[in-house]
């Protein structure tokens, strides 16, 4: 005879990986876009360091309430690499502030277009960081994307009508995306001391002390008040503020599951979809019309980082595991 709890676990059959992963990329870019929405609107109140300050602190506290849970956890926040957690949260800090700042200046598929330029340049400066070699596959996936980041940038390489000038938008852009490069391989060099919750956690401690310092340091000079989040803002901007520290967590968290259920070289093209997702929430919340130029480089560096991933892949069965 049955039991219910076989006849339970009969009807109701386990997903598979590939599924979880889909699933969580669903989720990924839901919350990507939710950080951007949330950022820009927070951003037309509050001065971008005081974004990162509240966004640090919430973080911070969900990450703490998750070591406290889990109680006296072997994979606890005491580190032994606190300077190099110092130096990680520091190029962070500037990437995301320069990406925040952006997100004000620039159309969203703009900004996520020069943001996908981040693993190219991770290519690129891998062998510096992490000693890993230079391949010609690397050095091609990274030219060619950075083609595509001209045509984001510069209109007239379109139109035929070369200007050499570049938006401070896309240059903040640029900026973050190479900030959030070196970002990831000083996290790939952690990685073999701390786990990745260790990381995520003294990250938001971290970004929340330097933006404190900070923001300590413009009030002295011209006597503005500590926060700008006061009794005076609005209602909706605390509710964005919230929205950007929980959706900045799970972008994070549920890509890093996504990869983790399934191989990177799918996972990778499911993240691609950023592109069109965040250029349809801007068409539809913000009006921006998506310019062929920016479609045109978009589609570009995609295609640098397709070789760079399918580069990878082939170099990975050619030499076995390490």
């Amino acid at each position: 005879m049955t039991t219910s709890g076989t006849a339970t676990s009969q009807t109701r059959p386990k997903l598979s990986s590939l599924t979880r992963a889909v699933l969580w990329m669903g989720v990924a870019l839901l919350s990507f876009s939710a950080t951007a929405i949330a950022g820009r609107e927070g951003g037309r109140v509050l001065p971008t360091t005081e974004l990162i300050f509240w966004r640090s602190l919430f973080g911070s506290l969900v990450l703490w309430a998750i070591y406290r849970w889990n109680g006296a956890a072997a994979d606890g926040p005491q580190t032994t690499i606190l300077p190099l957690h110092t130096l990680r949260a520091g190029v962070h800090f500037g990437a995301q502030y320069a990406w925040l700042y952006a997100l004000t200046l620039i159309p969203l598929a703009e900004l996520f277009a020069l943001e996908f330029t981040s693993p190219l340049w991770v290519a690129l400066f891998a062998p510096l960081v992490l000693g890993e070699r230079l391949t010609g596959w690397r050095m091609t996936a990274a030219a060619i994307g950075f083609v595509g980041a001209l045509f984001v940038i510069e209109p007239g390489l379109f139109s035929g009508r070369l200007q050499l000038t570049a938006s401070a938008g896309a240059l903040y852009a640029i900026a973050s995306a190479v900030g959030f490069a070196a970002s990831i391989l000083l996290t790939k060099k952690m990685t073999r001391i701390d786990p990745a919750l260790r990381i995520l956690f003294w990250m938001q401690v971290l970004q929340g002390l330097i933006a404190t310092a900070i923001l300590i340091a413009m009030a002295a000079y011209d006597g503005r008040p500590l926060f700008a989040l006061g009794i005076a803002t609005p209602l909706a901007t605390c509710g964005w503020i919230v929205v950007l520290g929980i959706a900045g967590l799970t972008a994070h968290f549920s890509l890093t599951r996504a990869i983790g259920l399934a191989d990177a070289i799918i996972v990778a093209p499911m993240d691609f979809l950023r592109l069109p997702l965040i250029a349809t929430v801007g068409a539809v919340f913000y009006a921006e019309t998506l310019r062929p130029s920016v479609a045109i480089g978009a589609a570009i560096v995609v295609l640098g980082n397709a070789i760079n991933i399918w580069a990878e892949r082939r170099t990975k069965l050619e030499t076995g595991p390490a």
